[in-house]
Parts: C-alpha cells; sequence; structure tokens
C-alpha cells in the first residue's frame, strides 16, 4: 500500500495514443480530453454506470477527473472516488479536480463562497467525499466579491502548504480578476492559479479568445474547457427539436436560456450554421459535427485539457475519435470554419506592433 492511498492498484495505467500538455505555467502534464462529472456522475448516473464511464476513460488514456462541490450535491465526489478504489486505480495516476464555491445542501452564511473558512473546510469536506487525502487542482469555482483577493490567495496557498492540493485555479472569472490574483500572489510571494476553467466551443469564443488573450501570453496561463459541445448544442441532435431523453429534455432548468434561444433568429442561424458545419465535417474530414466541434477546441495551443461528459462508454469512445482529427485541421480548414461561423473575435488593437494571432502568437 502506498501512503497516498489505503486500496490495492488492480490496474495499470496505460496513455496508449493520448497526447500531454503542460497546464498553465506549472509541471503538470494534463491530458488533452478529461472527464467530467457535471450532470453524470452521481446525478444521472448511480452504481455500475459511473464505474462502466470512468473505466472505458481509464481505458482509452484518460486518468484526469473532473468534479465539484455541487455537482449532484457532493455525490459526484462521492461516486467518483468509490470507482477510483473499485477499478483500483493508482493514485499517482490519477489527476484529479474538484471546486468550490457553492458548497453543499446547507444555507449558512459560510458555507460556501470562498472565504477561509469555507475554502479550508470546503476542502475537506471534499476530500472526505472522494475519499482521497488529496486533489490534483482545486478551482475556484466563481469569483467572490465579498472577500478580499489576499484572502482568497492566501486560503488556497494554506489548502497547498497543507497537501490537500497540488495546484490551484479560477473559473469563470473575468481576466481582471485573474490578473489581480497573480498581482496578489507576485507580491506577497505566494502561488498564482495555473489554469481557469471556463466555456469554451464554436458558439462561445470572446472570453477564451479575446478577454484572455495577454494572461496566456503573460502568465502562461492555460484553460480546461468545459462545454465544448455547448450542452450537445454542437452535436446537431437539436437541429430539428429537442428529442426525448437528451440533456436538454431533462434538464429544462439549468438550460432555460439556451433553449429560449433556440425559438429566436439567432438560435436558428447557429442551426444553419451547425448544417454547414456538418457537412464539412463528413465531406473534407469524414467524420461528425462533433468530433469536429471537440477537436477544434483541442486544436487551440491555449488548450490545456478539454472536459467531456459522458452517459455511456460508447458516447465517450465516440467522441475521442477527435484525436484523429486535431492533424487535420489545417490552416485552410480552420479558415472555412471561421468563415461558416462568422464569429471570429475581434482582434486587439496593435496600434502600429505586429499583431498577434487568435491563439496569441506573432
Amino acid at each position: 500500500m502506498s501512503p497516498l492511498q489505503d486500496w490495492p492498484v488492480q490496474q495499470e495505467y496505460d496513455p496508449k495514443n493520448m497526447p500531454f500538455r503542460r497546464l498553465g505555467p506549472s509541471g503538470l502534464r494534463v491530458p488533452v480530453f478529461s472527464l467530467g462529472g457535471w450532470l453524470t456522475l452521481g446525478g444521472s448516473l448511480i452504481g455500475d454506470p459511473v464505474k462502466d464511464i470512468i473505466k472505458a476513460a481509464f481505458d482509452a488514456g484518460i486518468n484526469m477527473f473532473d468534479t465539484a462541490e455541487t455537482y449532484a450535491d457532493g455525490k459526484s465526489e462521492e461516486e467518483m472516488g468509490r470507482v477510483i478504489k473499485e477499478l483500483g486505480l493508482r493514485r499517482t495516476d490519477l489527476i484529479i479536480t474538484t471546486k468550490l464555491f457553492w458548497g453543499v445542501g446547507r444555507k449558512g452564511p459560510n458555507d460556501g463562497g470562498l472565504s477561509r473558512k469555507h475554502i479550508i473546510e470546503g476542502t475537506r469536506e471534499s476530500l472526505g467525499r472522494l475519499g482521497l487525502t488529496y486533489v490534483d487542482v482545486i478551482f475556484a469555482h466563481r469569483h467572490d466579491h465579498n472577500v478580499p483577493m489576499e484572502e482568497i490567495v492566501r486560503a488556497f496557498n494554506y489548502v497547498i502548504e497543507q497537501g490537500w492540493a497540488n495546484y490551484w485555479g479560477t473559473s469563470e472569472w473575468t481576466a481582471r480578476e485573474i490578473e489581480e490574483a497573480y498581482h496578489v500572489a507576485t507580491k506577497l510571494n505566494l502561488i498564482a492559479p495555473i489554469a481557469e476553467q471556463c466555456q469554451h466551443n464554436m458558439f462561445t469564443r470572446d472570453r477564451p479568445e479575446k478577454e484572455y488573450h495577454h494572461l496566456y501570453k503573460k502568465y502562461h496561463l492555460s484553460t480546461t474547457v468545459f462545454s465544448p459541445l455547448q450542452f450537445g448544442f454542437l452535436t446537431g441532435k437539436y437541429n430539428d427539436g429537442i428529442p426525448e431523453g437528451t440533456r436538454l429534455a431533462q434538464h429544462t432548468e439549468q438550460f432555460h436560456t439556451l433553449l429560449k434561444d433556440l425559438e429566436t433568429p439567432s438560435g436558428k442561424d447557429k442551426i444553419r450554421k451547425i448544417k454547414e458545419l456538418t457537412k464539412l465535417a463528413e465531406e473534407e474530414l469524414q467524420t461528425s459535427m462533433a468530433v469536429l466541434a471537440l477537436a477544434w477546441v483541442a486544436k487551440n495551443p491555449n488548450t490545456g485539457t478539454v472536459i467531456l461528459g459522458a452517459s455511456k462508454p460508447e458516447q465517450l469512445v465516440e467522441n475521442l475519435k477527435a484525436l484523429e482529427i486535431i492533424p487535420k485541421l489545417t490552416p485552410e480548414i480552420l479558415h472555412k470554419i471561421d468563415k461558416i461561423l462568422a464569429n471570429t473575435p475581434e482582434a486587439l488593437p496593435s496600434h502600429g506592433r505586429p499583431a498577434l494571432d487568435r491563439f496569441g502568437r506573432i
């Protein structure tokens, strides 16, 4: 037994053909595709189906698993921790990430947010649900405007110093908030966040491609992308309505805004674009719309990892075909995609200096 785990190792990790990238300025290597637990693990999936999904991911070379204290009111962390032990996965083979902000269940004034109290207590409770002694990255799930940035940075440093996490990151923070965290960390000689977990897909581009533009170059920040398929919209399965049993049909409250958008001229224009992109994917790349959308996000060099959601192993295996498409996304293909999307974020003014491309390169 290792001092880092109290369960026997039953399965060795084989990365297969999974590419790895450094996460931000850190030395941590993460797989280009990882598995997330929002809505599925501990939510719509309980018991053996959770084990089937995680095993399929691990067998395919995915060793990074993302969750949060608030996912399924803590049950996502519980299910993930249970399966890791039941499958006998070696803790040092895994990259486990979780997120803090909303708390679990309770409604007390200190049961959420980013106070030092909740960061410390929330971390320990997350570890208890996971059944682990540490996580690899702990994310601030949102920024807390009611807490001084110094308190937030100091608290996450304390968590790291205690050995409860190896790194910390942000999720859905503005560029200004992330930069403030860096300034505080530099001033106090503390550890800065290494990654931002943000939404990035073909229809959500401004923040990851424009707002964070200078962060990639200045701090070598990278992203752990969620919703690369815009909650399934970019698969094309909603082109003709909302099929029964789909994510949008089962979680109407969470996706109220997206459902409403589908009925607007803007939503209908998105469907038109998806149909055009589907044709490009099938005719020029011999792949599906979903696989193209995943490969497109992964192609961005500022993307550390793309978090996949899956409700069954076959879906996960199908999505990983994106690994074969990434090298085929030539500048010519990317230009065609941009032309169809017609939503490339406007470049920042260069004021006579060499302009940077959308990847932050000259």
